[in-house]
């Protein structure tokens, strides 16, 4: 018995319990995220063209979700599903939405997708290959791991590119108060699924996730009451 009154069984079960419900609010609140994209697709396929909306941030997303499903997998990270459940239902969504640009672009614009689009499964290709025939368990974890950790934060370049469109413009037009607080909510959930697994490569890029969603949200605070029209681009970030 620990000097809590807790047994070493209960406190590992009670340890379990809240691994398990942060990770499960992750999922929840990326498929929020996710699913933000979808007036954009709506618009496309309503007016039968992508008109100046780009595939770069699904692109990106992709690869993102691709190479952190990958950590996830039990060939590589044990213990770590719910990281794998969410990155395989990103990866869905980012190629669809990808997808769907494709077929409704114009030919310049859908060679080049389609194009970036083999790119970044030939990439992840490669990195099943190199981690599978160069790696054992431990270093293939670690050489992944920080693959991911960098995707992570690259993928941060769009919270950044808001945040300085905010103080730029004084005004909260480009940043829909609850998909950054989705984003907030998720970021702090993967945050602590990563520290209560003790895993480095969750909780780090995570954490950096939930200061930049901290930081949205007090910018929303300073500057709602300034001009805003409807939102008219999505917010568009993959954290796990």
């Amino acid at each position: 018995m620990s000097p809590l009154g807790l047994s070493v069984s209960g406190a590992s079960s009670y340890h379990g319990i809240c691994c398990y419900g942060a990770g499960i609010a992750g999922n929840i609140f990326a498929f929020v995220l996710f699913v933000s994209p979808l007036p954009t697709f709506r618009r496309i396929v309503r007016n039968g063209s992508t008109e100046q909306f780009s595939a770069m941030p699904y692109i990106y997303s992709l690869l993102n979700c691709l190479v952190c499903m990958w950590y996830a997998l039990p060939v590589v990270s044990y213990g770590v599903v719910l990281v794998a459940t969410v990155n395989t239902i990103g990866a869905a969504f980012q190629l669809a939405y990808t997808a769907v640009f494709i077929a409704y672009a114009d030919a310049k614009k859908r060679l080049k997708v389609s194009l970036l689009l083999v790119g970044v499964f030939c990439a992840f290709g490669l990195i099943v290959y190199v981690s599978m025939t160069f790696f054992d368990h431990k270093p293939r974890q670690t050489f992944v791991g920080y693959l991911s950790v960098a995707s992570l934060i690259c993928m941060f370049a769009s919270p950044l590119s808001i945040i300085n469109l905010v103080i730029k413009t004084k005004s909260v037009e480009y940043m829909p108060f609850y998909l950054s607080l989705s984003m907030s909510l998720m970021s702090v959930s993967f945050f602590a699924y990563g520290v209560l697994l003790d895993d480095f490569f969750i909780y780090i890029p995570n954490g950096i996730g939930t200061v930049l969603g901290v930081i949205q949200l007090l910018l929303y605070a300073y500057f709602r009451k300034g001009p805003r029209d409807e939102a008219r681009r999505p917010l568009l970030v993959t954290h796990t």
